[in-house]
């Protein structure tokens, strides 16, 4: 498996502090554990700090930065998923993204990004898709993609009354059966995982921990929230609470080795591997 980048590696542990910063030295002792030199996680945290991702305090501890604050609610909030949804009455949202003005550099992939977070699919050339099942609407979802990056020349609106042919291939955009498969395959890894930490010497389960918490964390960020009928939605709350349960071990792990640099214990949930770098 590839390691974490340096930038990826950074927000993740950054992502997980109660209200306070970490050394430089707890980064770079971090970062050695998945093969990153300390020259490597330096340029990292220089590059991150000059966009805004993460700020420097006088003491020259870091912490999370203004500009990361939209994607990272993104991220931690899979211990709520299930709050952001609500019964579905069987209307859709679309996204009208020929519309959107074009991007360079990096804001290019961030629309495209935002559209996949909130479960978005391509239902036509220019027009993406996905159930009115999340709470807020149509306007919580708008103002949700504009944060994450949408363009706010791209219109967002309701979409309804669709004829028979065109409910059947909306209903199909989504891989229901490949859904349920990685949900019940990453719940059989997390119970393995987490039987498997105990035994594990401190910096093993540290890897190990952030590695396959990282990845199911990224999956349920990632994951459409589909309705009932589409998926069974208690298969993926099933899903949520074995990632609850594997985060508590997770965060065991990775006490220690918090409490040695100076930076405040793991509040809500182990470094992500990338999760906060889910484009």
């Amino acid at each position: 498996m590839r390691p974490p980048s340096p930038r990826s590696l950074a927000l993740d542990l950054l992502s997980t502090l109660r209200g306070g910063s970490m050394p430089v030295g707890a980064l770079v002792a971090a970062g050695a554990l998945f093969g990153i030199a300390e020259n490597g996680m330096r340029v990292a945290l220089t590059r991150l700090l000059a966009r805004g991702a993460i700020a420097r305090d006088e003491r020259g501890r870091y912490r999370l930065g203004p500009a990361a604050a939209a994607l990272d609610a993104r991220v931690v909030g899979w211990r709520r998923l299930e709050d952001r949804v609500q019964r579905w009455e069987g209307g859709w949202i679309g996204v009208l993204v020929a519309a959107s003005k074009p991007r360079r550099g990096a804001a290019a992939a961030r629309p495209a990004r935002a559209l996949r977070l909130l479960g978005f699919a391509p239902f036509q050339p220019g027009l993406m898709l996905r159930a009115d099942n999340l709470r807020g609407g149509v306007p919580g979802v708008r103002d949700e993609l504009r944060e994450l990056g949408l363009d706010r020349s791209a219109p967002v609106f309701a979409v309804g009354a669709l004829d028979d042919a065109a409910e059947a291939r909306a209903r199909a955009l989504w891989d229901a059966a490949a859904l349920r498969r990685d949900y019940a395959r990453n719940r059989r890894e997390l119970a393995a995982g987490e039987a498997r930490l105990a035994r594990l010497p401190e910096s093993a389960a540290m890897v190990e921990s952030f590695r396959l918490g990282g990845r199911v964390i990224r999956a349920l960020v990632s994951d459409p929230l589909l309705p009932e009928p589409l998926v069974p939605a208690e298969e993926r709350r099933a899903l949520a609470a074995a990632l609850h349960r594997y985060d508590r071990a997770g965060r065991r792990a990775w006490a220690a080795f918090m409490k040695r640099h100076g930076a405040p214990h793991l509040a809500q949930s182990l470094p992500t591997d990338g999760a906060s770098a889910v484009a």
